[in-house]
């Protein structure tokens, strides 16, 4: 296809598509989809070659968030069945991150929920942060607490953050429609701060809230223009008890046209497969890996993952590797670029996954998303097989529901830290 050739070209040469083009990505069929990921794949390549970086999430505090985040199962007002605990100490939170670090995790993301972080609460992650890096030499932490007051990011930088999430989720043109707490404007603004302190800047979407290709493009065009050096790609996990409950629009094809476009219109950006992997991509999630060079490990916020053996096991079979904590991630010329503008020579990075307004993965409003947990996890419950399917997960025909997502209970009533 010419479309292809072209955006591969562009790629290369690090050059943006036209807003045209990223839609006609998204409208290509499936008959065109392996060529489409094959393109894409080119353009990974080129910038990342063939390594898969290792995300891992600690909630330092979840549930009982004030923000009304449509798609959030800690919002105002939710009735997921979720745990609910505030803030854990900083030696619960180190054990929880030695957990990923363990299964091959480079970055740690520390994720809360609510509006955003009072002075104290940014003592108390500041004290975690030393906490964790005292106990993982190299480790990357990526804080994700939601809209930052001034002054916060510096103190967060000064406390040993290497960055900071915080996503825009859809476009401008519909985030009244998913939130009216807080606004676009809000999320740009924190993410900007992030950048002028120094930190790397991680900020993404969620797809699949019924948006449309325009909405799509939208914000990943304006995530172009912040210039994170981390998008996270979250696809909505429809929790029962959130207004989103019922919005199951995707399939794996269309997932993959949404990361080929991302990588197209973010050639050498990290990208990171976030929230929702294991619902929507299914079996297809080794070729999402050739469209993306980052993944969050295990259990996110407030839903199961994937088991973390499994996502290694997945990582190596595709044909790529785990990237190490000696390798920068990004290419040269951003990973300089970001060094020069902090003084420091941190790898760049992000976090991000959907379960949360604030992180890269979605599901509780503050803070970051789906990362965290490992091999001795259960994957995602979804209930869209035969198997014995427990009661009140059926239609009334008897039929398995396919809008229920299991919340996640590990921690609840026992001794291993939540989400370990």
């Amino acid at each position: 296809m010419d479309l292809l050739n072209t955006l591969v070209d562009k790629g290369l040469r690090r050059e943006l598509p036209s807003r045209e083009e990223a839609l006609a990505v998204l409208a290509t069929s499936d008959d065109e989809l392996l060529d489409v990921v094959a393109a894409a794949g080119k353009v990974r390549r080129q910038w990342f070659g063939r390594r898969v970086k290792l995300n891992y999430l600690v909630n330092l505090k979840s549930g009982l968030c004030p923000e009304d985040c449509s798609y959030c199962s800690q919002r105002l007002g939710s009735k997921a069945g979720i745990l609910k605990y505030t803030w854990l100490k900083p030696e619960e939170a180190s054990k929880a991150a030695a957990a990923g670090v363990a299964g091959g995790a480079k970055r740690v993301c520390l994720v809360a929920s609510g509006r955003g972080p009072t002075d104290r609460d940014v003592d108390r992650v500041t004290r975690t942060i030393e906490a964790i890096k005292e106990e993982n030499e190299g480790i990357e932490v990526c804080a994700c607490l939601g809209l930052l007051s001034d002054g916060q990011a510096d103190r967060l930088r000064s406390a040993g953050a290497d960055a900071y999430n915080h996503n825009l989720n859809t476009s401008e043109e519909t985030y009244g429609a998913i939130t009216t707490t807080h606004t676009y404007a809000d999320r740009v603004e924190t993410v900007q701060q992030a950048q002028a302190a120094g930190l790397s800047a991680c900020s993404g979407l969620i797809a699949g809230m019924g948006e449309s290709d325009k909405d799509l493009v939208d914000v990943v065009f304006a995530l172009r223009d912040l210039d994170p050096d981390s998008v996270p790609v979250n696809f909505l996990i429809p929790f029962e008890g959130t207004p989103l409950a019922k919005e199951w629009n995707l399939t794996p094809q269309r997932c993959l046209r949404i990361l080929a476009m991302v990588r197209f219109v973010c050639p050498d950006v990290e990208v990171r497969l976030a929230g929702g992997r294991e619902v929507h991509l299914r079996s297809m999630q080794p070729l999402a890996l050739h469209l993306v060079n980052s993944v969050f490990l295990g259990d996110y916020l407030t839903s199961e993952g994937q088991a973390g053996q499994a996502d290694l096991d997945m990582i190596a079979d595709a044909g790529f590797e785990v990237e190490g904590a000696g390798t920068t991630t990004l290419p040269r010329h951003r990973a300089d670029a970001l060094a020069g503008g902090c003084g420091t020579a941190a790898e760049p990075a992000g976090c991000g996954t959907q379960e949360s307004a604030g992180c890269g993965s979605h599901g509780g409003d503050g803070g970051c998303g789906p990362c965290g947990g490992h091999a001795e996890q259960e994957p995602v419950a979804v209930a869209d097989t035969d198997a014995d399917v427990p009661a009140g997960r059926t239609e009334a025909n008897g039929a398995p529901r396919t809008d229920l997502v299991a919340v996640r209970r590990r921690g609840a009533g026992t001794d291993l830290a939540p989400n370990a």
